[in-house]
């Protein structure tokens, strides 16, 4: 089992990242009328509307609460609050935000499989995006009373410094993660494997929302009247304005 876990933790977030980059590139390149969410709002719009902003509101914050906490060094944050203390706000932020993402991702993935219309649209990889997520962020959800049980935060510093050696290139301890419970090593497996998948499903119009962030910074475009002299024919009286 050793060499499982080295591989899953030392060499297989490298295989997941270098696709998840060149395979989005190449998806944007050779297949951009595929770049798209496909939304299924005109056919059905009720529930899509509570379940796409719940989901929306859920999943990004605890996408960047993901990347805050995971990439953020101890030595940082260290200075004002305890790992304990940083581990009971990420699970209090976190469970709140994880259930209204389950509440939003539930009632898309109903809406995707069991309205009719909607059903007949859809492509099969997207109803497995929306199961994907859906697994990922209920076993997300369980590790919540594991980290209640460790709450003097020491988890959450093994689990960060992985990352923070990942990103960095350092030698990573897999030793160390084989020892944590079962949903948080499938938690950060099946994680790494939505990167990996990303680029052949429709989440590839995540990197357009994040592109559009770069409308607020550009230049102001001037634009000037042109008063257009058309010729006016002999034979037509003038109109007195």
């Amino acid at each position: 089992m050793s060499g499982v876990y080295g591989f899953l933790f030392q060499v297989y977030p490298y295989v997941c990242f270098i696709v998840f980059i060149v395979g989005s590139l190449i998806r944007f390149d050779q297949n951009q009328y595929t770049w798209k969410s496909d939304s299924s709002q005109l056919l059905r719009a009720g529930t899509l509307r509570w379940g796409s902003n719940l989901f929306h509101f859920g999943i990004l914050f605890l996408f960047f609460g993901h990347l805050v906490g995971l990439f953020t060094p101890h030595s940082v944050y260290g200075v004002f609050m305890s790992a304990a203390t940083k581990q009971m706000m990420a699970v209090v932020a976190g469970g709140f935000a994880g259930l209204l993402c389950f509440v939003g991702l539930s009632l898309l993935l109903y809406r995707r499989i069991f309205d009719p219309r909607i059903r007949l649209t859809s492509h099969s990889t997207d109803i497995a995006v929306l199961v994907i997520l859906w697994v990922q962020l209920v076993v997300g959800l369980i590790t919540l009373p594991y980290s209640l049980q460790h709450s003097d935060g020491g988890v959450m510093l093994i689990l960060a410094d992985w990352a923070q050696r990942v990103v960095t290139l350092r030698p990573v301890d897999a030793a160390t993660l084989a020892g944590l419970p079962w949903p948080y090593q499938f938690h950060i497996v099946f994680g790494m494997t939505i990167f990996l998948l990303f680029p052949f499903s429709r989440l590839v119009h995540v990197w357009s929302g994040f592109a559009t962030i770069l409308y607020l910074f550009r230049p102001h475009q001037i634009v000037r009247s042109r008063r257009l002299n058309l010729p006016v024919a002999h034979n037509q009286p003038r109109q007195r304005i």
